[in-house]
């Protein structure tokens, strides 16, 4: 039976993406990441950065929060080990200040790189000084309340895009770009070779060449009609 949607439980032992391929991937951007595996991966840009510059690269710690009530971020916090970025979705719709300064605090000091939130933040300036990474749907002040109980680690939908636990999460000021567990070093090895292959792009472009000659447009381009007139 699948843990999607379970309430109430928090499984403690989960398996984390190889360690390698995480550290692979935290050299690579979020733009890099998607067009590496396929274009897949990406969460809806309704979640931000809560400062600008942010980046953050880790593991998954799932959590399942119910709206207004964070009660399981609390929980979640026990689970973190060195390296992960908690996710967190919520059971319907919400944009409540969920997470501040002092949970950022208690996440930091467990080894947690970041938070990506499909609700809101608060704490925002002091959250930008600590440098702790967050990305979320809203920036609110309205506090919550610790009344229902949710799921840490089970399978989770946020920001439209399903997060299972121990996969990989890269975010920065692009996005959000989740890598399924399993598949974190063959991604890995495709990111690099396609960063290898842009800055090769790029220094041709740096010496003046056209992106229409280095991509072959021009026949494409006529043969869509395009005429140049002097």
């Amino acid at each position: 039976m699948s843990d999607f949607g379970t309430v109430g439980v928090v499984k403690r032992n989960i398996e984390r993406a190889d360690a390698a391929a995480v550290e692979k991937l935290r050299h690579f951007g979020v733009a890099t990441v998607h067009e590496a595996q396929a274009r897949t991966g990406l969460m809806k840009p309704t979640v931000r950065p809560a400062w600008p510059g942010a980046y953050a690269c880790g593991t998954a710690v799932t959590v399942l929060a119910q709206p207004g009530d964070n009660w399981m971020l609390h929980v979640a916090a026990g689970e973190i080990r060195e390296g992960d970025f908690v996710i967190v979705g919520v059971t319907s719709d919400n944009d409540d200040g969920m997470f501040g300064d002092l949970l950022a605090t208690s996440f930091r000091a467990r080894g947690g790189v970041g938070l990506v939130i499909d609700a809101g933040v608060r704490d925002a300036r002091t959250l930008a000084e600590m440098k702790f990474p967050v990305w979320s749907k809203a920036i609110h002040a309205r506090g919550t309340v610790k009344a229902t109980v949710g799921s840490v680690n089970v399978p989770i939908v946020c920001a439209g895009m399903l997060v299972n636990p121990g996969d990989v999460v890269i975010a920065d000021d692009d996005g959000v770009v989740v890598v399924p567990r399993e598949r974190a070093a063959a991604v890995a090895a495709a990111a690099d070779a396609r960063e290898k292959k842009e800055e090769a792009t790029r220094r041709r472009l740096a010496a003046g060449e056209l992106g229409l000659d280095i991509y072959g447009m021009r026949d494409a381009l006529a043969k869509a009609g395009l005429k140049y007139l002097d």
